[in-house]
């Protein structure tokens, strides 16, 4: 039984490579669809080769489609913050540039009140050793990556970074968030 879509919403997010997010979020409950994408520059429909120049102001994001019956926005975050480094500044691991930043897209008013809650509280906790650097971006624009991205973890699991950079993340994932995971 599919979910009718005028139930489900969506949440875009950056967090370094977006093959990495969309291996990490597609295994989750409640999400049907992960799709790479760019956010958060100005030029009009990017292109791949645009956005890793670092000059487009693009991030690479994902564009989560979920059902917030089954898996919440806050569940996503919690996901999100577990799954990369929010301390990194324009980076994740050897991903370098402003295309690789930490940001969360709301959406909606409440999705924006939801991320700095969740980044305050975060913080009060002192979860990070460093201060977390995610901005919250409103009002960004989602243009899809190229169909080549997509499921790309999938399509080439044993190729190199895909090894080093995903595959961990997947374990932490799986050991920290079982609870949210697909059966």
């Amino acid at each position: 039984m599919t979910t009718p879509p005028e139930v489900l919403a969506q949440a875009t997010l950056a967090g370094g490579c977006f093959w990495c997010l969309e291996a990490t979020f597609e295994r989750l409950r409640g999400v049907s669809t992960v799709k790479s994408g760019y956010a958060g520059g100005e030029r009009p429909n990017p292109t791949y080769e645009q956005v890793c120049t670092g000059v487009s102001g693009h991030a690479e994001v994902v564009q989560i489609t979920y059902d917030p019956r089954q898996i919440s926005y806050r569940d996503l975050l919690e996901v999100f913050f577990t799954v990369h480094d929010p301390t990194q500044l324009n980076r994740q691991g050897p991903d370098v540039g402003t295309q690789y930043r930490s940001a969360i897209f709301p959406q909606t008013p409440e999705q924006d009140v939801e991320a700095h809650a969740v980044i305050s509280e975060l913080d009060e906790q002192g979860v990070f050793d460093l201060p977390i650097v995610t901005t919250i971006e409103r009002n960004a624009t989602f243009w899809p990556a190229e169909a080549n991205h997509d499921r790309y973890y999938r399509r080439h699991p044993f190729q190199p970074y895909c090894l080093a950079v995903i595959a961990p993340k997947i374990t932490k994932l799986r050991a920290k968030h079982a609870d949210k995971l697909r059966d």
